[in-house]
């Protein structure tokens, strides 16, 4: 989020859980503090947003993620808070500053928001919270969307990147913030097959989250994946077989793209190119 606000609240362990509900998730009192502008421009930075992107804030306070989106880098977005008094002083700001035409702020349960159309996600909320949104996360972002929180990570949901910013006046804790990146990956679960120097492979994925792991077959021998990893589409692993009488490395990447992938296959022999059809689907397990 935009504000310090949830965050200040780790400091109350003995505050209730959060209800089930989802009228009950995001609370109307729960105290604003703004967040540091330097933080704000490194939470953009880190999700390298461009004029390209629509940019959702949930929980938006006084909209100075979206605005400074806006002004710096020409991108779209929603802001998202229940506060009707900090969305009606978000929407001033953005009037003021010049970008009301590319913003929009709305008083709405960040847990109704509809999130297909963000590229960029931004949050400051609860890890807990942000598990609940996850299966909507992966449901309803398009592979590549970059979520970005300020302060708190989803704990088994690793972070693609991470930086600490210096916040010397922060009101608790360190004087200092973190900011999470994940890029949103595609799905690669399940048997992949492919033919290439005369000789057959077959691949089959687990995914979690964007781990990658698994067994081969390559010309009716067994080999084994390693290093296996999705990032948005990109999609990056080692795999290590006998082919031709001897054990050998292939470093393969490339895109994924619904049931097929194509990329290249690099070994000491050289590179080539590296095409791949999907033979049954998995899931990938976010761990809800």
């Amino acid at each position: 989020m935009t504000a310090w606000v949830r965050a200040a609240l780790l400091l109350c362990a003995a505050l209730p859980a959060l209800a089930p509900a989802a009228e009950q998730h995001q609370q109307a009192d729960v105290p604003f503090v703004v967040t540091p502008p330097n933080v704000v421009d490194a939470m953009l930075k880190i999700a390298g947003v461009s004029a390209r992107d629509f940019v959702i804030d949930l929980g938006s306070g006084d909209g100075r993620i979206l605005i400074a989106a806006a002004k710096q880098y020409g991108a779209r977005g929603l802001g998202v808070d229940i506060d009707p008094h900090l969305v009606d002083t978000a929407r001033q700001q953005a009037r003021r500053e010049g970008v009301a035409d590319r913003v929009r702020f709305i008083v709405e349960n960040l847990f109704t928001t509809e999130l297909d159309s963000a590229t960029v996600l931004t949050m400051y909320l609860y890890p807990r919270v942000m598990t609940q949104l996850r299966p909507r996360m992966f449901a309803e972002l398009k592979p590549g969307s970059r979520i970005v929180s300020h302060e708190f990570d989803m704990e088994d949901w690793p972070a693609d990147g991470r930086v600490t910013i210096p916040v010397p006046d922060k009101p608790y804790g360190p004087p200092s913030s973190d900011v999470f990146l994940w890029i949103l990956p595609a799905n690669a679960a399940g048997v992949w097959r492919w033919r290439a120097a005369e000789v057959d492979y077959e691949v089959t994925l687990s995914q979690t989250f964007q781990a990658l792991e698994g067994g081969a077959v390559a010309g009716g021998r067994a080999g084994r994946v390693e290093r296996g990893k999705m990032q948005g589409d990109e999609i990056r692993l080692t795999l290590t077989a006998e082919v031709g009488g001897r054990m050998q490395r292939q470093e393969l990447s490339g895109r994924v793209s619904g049931d097929s992938i194509s990329g290249t296959i690099k070994t000491d022999g050289g590179e080539r190119d590296w095409k791949a059809a999907r033979a049954r689907r998995g899931n990938i397990d976010i761990k809800q």
